[in-house]
């Protein structure tokens, strides 16, 4: 998916990736209005915001168009955002009949926690009297954002300013450095957030660089042949094109979240102050802040990466002159240096968390949500009232617990309603299944009604505990290759075989287990889905002790156990279409909750009991927490996907990727700050286990590049 998520802003991106196939100029960008997405009707926009922006910034990125577009629209929303009388400017900017050039100078000391500089002194960030800045444009245009001191920024002519072209690695985007003369008090915009839009509109467009850079080296993978087959069969080349791609995606995630909070901001700047709701806005400007610095960390970092991935999978034809590679490999530096130094943007992320300043990721539910949230929230409140025991009951019964499913198991609930619930029932602990979250769907979608009736009203109220009998010694990843034997005898089956890393085996009442009831069919054929009563003789569970000392992972040895005909789910031999939906649910519930104490919340925490961080410290905290928090985006952008009737499509693995390997790095971060720490002593040895379980990391990059860039499959 790209930056935009509804059908409109499908539609803009595919309208804007057509006008840019046809090598559109900036007249053509000004005659589409592209200028002025952003910008309201009276000066000529068309009354969008900026999210609408960044999806067309992104196509055009994609199509590396150059020219004086990116400036314009920049200095455009940040004459809008001044709310000073600049109607005719706007207008100009909007139509194309003037250019700008916005000074964006590297230095971002300014949003460090260093102290405030002395009176005498330029503000940190800001240049002194004279002094020639970076700017983004071209030297002859006719306007010049530029900073005026105190924080506050000046639009001025080209005559108030003296400016000289530069050489810049981006070959193909002008840029100058400029001197101010003069600051006319008419042309004073005051506090404009000119930084904060530029990061954002940078890392839109890095966005298109990245999307281009994946589209490219996925392709060459799939028709580049080496040892005689595509290289995009060698994991190196798969793992390498898919890890781009799940960047590519956090990025896009962040970007996104940040431009829907300057809207807001926008919003909230444009209506008429009210006093009263100074704390709020105070909050909000605080959210904002930190949405667009986790954008500015996340998002021309991730075109760099994925660029210059890129040219490695091309090989020499990606380092020469002559391919486009090295274009937008230029132009991903370009954007990283123009949004800012991602260190001190890390910092400030740092300082913001801190201080306390969270981003609460919900969805904005359409009108149809107010009825179902007036009856859910009336439910929760009955709920609310019961006593723990008769409360659990009607979980159950009322199907609370997997809203999803169909009736009666669940409520049949649309991801509206999903969402409705989840938010009324946050006070309400539900419980948790463990393993039977991922074997009820199962028995829900394959299983007979009597084994619905048998086992699921059980499962809810906690009665039947479940572990999931699947993985083996010679089996893990590759589950398929699995070597328990089911041999037919009288009214049922006897399983012999074994079963490894099977969690909370010793405890568990019943277990799912997969078995080889046809071993002369294929590989993926010939196996059967049984429900394995764990008292049953021939049953042996040993555990094994993990390296944080608990015994959650145990052995598990079938010795000629007896399983009935009823017990099996679904058809005999086509028992991998039932243990594929399992799997799905595994994959979804991992990647929803990342593991106890991973999550970047609970780094913070842990800082703010510390001496204050050294610099290198507090950009390694900045980043964790922005990579976390873009996680969560991407979470919510899955949820609106569904919520619009779209399927998540790879997201599950690239959630569970992304959110495992960020627990470790929380994990590993943190117990660097504090070794002493109990919990996270246990913690660092615990994570190391997320991305083995569920399916390994290499697996998972697999199904990415397989489902979603369909490279060729291992052999």
């Amino acid at each position: 998916m790209g930056i935009g998520l509804t059908e409109e802003h499908l539609a803009l991106a595919a309208s804007v990736h057509g006008l840019a196939g046809r090598n559109a100029d900036h007249a053509a960008l000004a005659g589409q209005g592209l200028l002025g997405l952003h910008l309201p009707e009276g000066c000529g926009g068309q009354g969008y915001g900026l999210l609408e922006l960044c999806v067309a910034l992104e196509a055009l990125g994609e199509r590396r168009v150059h020219g004086p577009y990116l400036p314009a629209v920049l200095a455009s929303a940040a004459l809008a955002w001044s709310g000073t009388a600049r109607r005719t400017l706007i207008t100009g900017l909007t139509n194309g009949s003037l250019t700008a050039t916005v000074a964006l100078p590297p230095d971002r000391a300014a949003w460090s926690a260093d102290p405030a500089p002395s009176a005498s002194e330029p503000a940190a960030g800001e240049p002194a009297a004279g002094e020639a800045v970076l700017a983004l444009g071209a030297s002859d245009a006719d306007l010049f954002v530029v900073p005026a001191g105190d924080g506050g920024w000046a639009v001025l002519d080209r005559g108030d300013v003296v400016a000289e072209p530069l050489d810049c690695v981006d070959l193909d985007r002008a840029l100058c450095s400029v001197t101010v003369r003069s600051v006319p008090a008419d042309r004073l915009l005051g506090a404009v957030p000119v930084r904060e839009l530029a990061a954002v509109l940078l890392g839109a467009d890095a966005c298109g660089v990245a999307a281009w850079a994946v589209a490219t080296a996925a392709h060459h993978a799939k028709v580049r042949e080496q040892f005689g087959r595509p290289i995009g069969q060698f994991q190196g080349v798969k793992h390498r094109v898919a890890g781009a791609l799940v960047a590519l995606e956090q990025a896009r995630a962040a970007v996104w979240d940040a431009a829907r909070t300057l809207d807001a901001a926008r919003t909230a700047h444009d209506s008429p102050d009210d006093d009263d709701n100074a704390d709020a806005d105070a909050d909000a400007d605080a959210e904002r802040a930190l949405t667009v610095a986790v954008a500015a960390v996340i998002g021309p970092d991730a075109a760099v990466r994925c660029a210059a991935d890129a040219i490695q999978v091309l090989g020499g034809i990606g380092y020469t002159y002559e391919h486009d590679a090295h274009r937008y490999y230029r132009r991903a530096l370009s954007d990283r240096m123009l949004a800012g130094d991602p260190g001190p943007w890390s910092e400030e992320v740092t300082r913001l968390a801190v201080a306390g300043v969270r981003r609460r990721m919900e969805p904005d539910l359409p009108d149809e949500a107010a009825p179902v949230r007036e009856a859910v929230r009336a439910q929760a409140a009955s709920l609310r009232a019961e006593e723990p025991e008769a409360r659990l009951g009607r979980f159950a019964r009322e199907g609370w617990l997997m809203p999803h499913l169909p009736h009666p198991w669940g409520r049949d609930a649309s991801p509206l309603e999903q969402v409705i619930i989840h938010q009324e029932f946050r006070d309400l602990e539900r419980p948790n299944l463990g393993i039977g979250a991922w074997a009820v769907p199962s028995i829900v979608r394959y299983g007979t009604r009597e084994q619905q009736d048998r086992f699921l009203p059980r499962t809810f109220t906690g009665e039947i505990v479940w572990c999931q009998l699947f993985s083996e010694p010679g089996a893990g990843s590759d589950l398929a290759g699995l070597s328990t034997k089911a041999t037919r005898v009288e009214a049922g089956w006897s399983l012999t075989g074994q079963k490894i890393w099977t969690s909370l085996a010793q405890y568990a009442h019943w277990g799912i287990c997969l078995a080889r009831t046809s071993p002369e069919k294929s590989k993926h054929n010939g196996i059967s889905y049984f429900l394995v009563d764990m008292s049953s003789p021939g049953v042996v569970v040993r555990p094994l002790k993990e390296i944080n000392g608990d015994e959650i992972f145990n052995e598990v040895f079938l010795d000629d156990v007896f399983v009935p005909d009823d017990q099996v789910v679904g058809a005999v031999d086509e028992g991998w279409r039932v243990a594929r939906d399992t799997l799905s649910h595994e994959r979804v519930a991992l990647g929803d909750s990342w593991g106890p104490g991973s999550r970047h919340t609970d780094m913070i925490r842990t800082i703010t009991r510390l001496p204050p961080l050294r610099q290198a410290r507090r950009e390694q905290a900045g980043r964790l927490w922005a990579e976390g928090q873009a996680i969560s985006a991407l979470g919510l952008r899955v949820t609106l996907s569904q919520l619009s009737g779209a399927g998540p499509g790879t997201a599950s693995s690239v959630r569970k990727l992304l959110g495992m390997r960020h627990a470790q790095a929380i994990s590993e971060f943190c117990w660097s700050l504090a070794p002493a720490d109990h919990y996270w002593n246990r913690m660092i040895l615990s994570t190391r286990a997320f991305t083995i379980g569920g399916g390994t990391t290499e697996v998972q990059l697999n199904i990415i590049a397989e489902r979603a860039l369909g490279l060729p499959r291992d052999p």
